[in-house]
């Protein structure tokens, strides 16, 4: 178990115009499950990539249980990797392929079969050990490759997308199982994924990254109540927060046939924003109302439903511009397609920004 520290660690590709991840700062505690998330090349991979010495660090450094890390092989460095392909020997059956490091090492035969034989335990792997990944499900190979991960007891767990190959159903069964299984062994764990649910259920803590760039980390619930600027906001969430850019007035944000009250801090911090202010609200904080209550009408294009709860979208005219909006709401309620309702946000549930910058006001 360690500490990991990305110390303005910066990776730049040769031609590329800028840095496809830019002086990262990052501190990751001892035991910690961190999740790396943002959308394609916004860098996660190529930090994941850096710690694990498979990229070049070309500025700043990386240190892991404070030792500087940055310029040693991968195999130096007590890490372990788990990959989106899974990356087996086909030729070699289940116990082969998650010895097979341990072989590497001339770790004794006795430490490996008590090593292969617990982490398959664990992984309920036990009756599969003689088989070939061939006769394996697309779930028993992740296990198979978390278990040859578990049997090298490095200071560092490294995951890749390792559920990405996995349908629906087996990805949240999976991903509750590694999360499971990350506290019972208690190893530090970074771990890489573009689908943010599996990013707010399973870390300790949330980096979501874009362009190369931190935007926030911290827990998936203060990123989920106080996204720190739009672009989080907007990412972390589903469906997305309803996030618009209205003229300021000295009461709020105008939406035309409705006004959202704003403080007046918060009207001050937003003048520099060139009269307009950015505003958001998410869909389940957002209630459909009378007519009379001084909601925004959208009219519905599309109802989910969901069985528990539906996802009403619809469109407005907002600032001369056609504008889209989601809302949850209770299904015994549901609008019908075409028909005109009136949606309101709640009472202090609405996030401002401001709208030149983009970060929370």
């Amino acid at each position: 178990m360690a500490t990991v520290t990305y110390d303005n660690a910066s990776r730049i590709y040769p031609g590329g115009d800028r840095p496809a991840v830019n002086e990262l700062n990052l501190e990751i505690g001892d035991g910690e499950f961190l999740v790396l998330v943002g959308p394609s090349g916004c860098g996660k991979s190529t930090s994941l990539r850096m710690l694990a010495g498979l990229e070049d660090v070309d500025r700043g450094r990386i240190l892991i249980e404070g030792k500087d890390v940055t310029n040693l092989p991968p195999k130096s460095r007590d890490i372990a990797m788990v990959f989106q392909n899974y990356a087996l020997y086909p030729h070699m059956s289940v116990y082969e392929n998650m010895a097979f490091a341990l072989k590497l090492r001339k770790t004794p035969k006795p430490e490996i079969d008590r090593r292969v034989k617990e982490a398959a335990q664990l992984l309920q792997l036990d009756e599969y050990l003689s088989r070939k990944p061939k006769a394996l499900s697309g779930g028993q190979r992740q296990r198979v490759a978390m278990g040859r991960a578990i049997v090298r007891e490095p200071q560092v767990f490294l995951m890749d997308e390792p559920l990405s190959n996995l349908d629906a159903k087996l990805r949240v069964q999976t991903r509750s199982q590694i999360a499971t299984l990350q506290a019972k062994l208690g190893i530090t764990t970074v771990y890489v994924t573009h689908d943010q649910v599996e990013a707010m259920t399973m870390g300790h803590r949330v980096a979501v990254l874009l362009d190369g760039e931190l935007q926030q980390c911290d827990t998936p619930r203060a990123l989920y109540d106080n996204p720190g600027n739009v672009f989080v906001a907007g990412f972390i969430g589903s469906p997305a927060m309803n996030i618009k850019t209205v003229p300021l007035t000295e009461s709020g944000a105008n939406f035309g046939e409705m006004v959202t009250p704003l403080t007046r801090e918060q009207v001050a911090a937003a003048q520099s924003g060139g009269g307009k202010v950015t505003v958001g609200f998410r869909p389940e904080a957002t209630d459909i109302v009378p007519a009379s209550s001084g909601g925004l009408p959208i009219t519905v294009d599309l109802v989910e439903d969901l069985g528990s709860d539906a996802n009403v979208y619809g469109h407005t005219a907002v600032d001369g511009d056609s504008e889209r909006f989601v809302v949850r709401t209770d299904r015994r309620h549901m609008p019908s397609m075409g028909e005109t309702v009136h949606i309101k946000p709640q009472q202090n549930q609405v996030h401002v920004f401001n709208a030149s910058s983009g970060e929370r006001i």
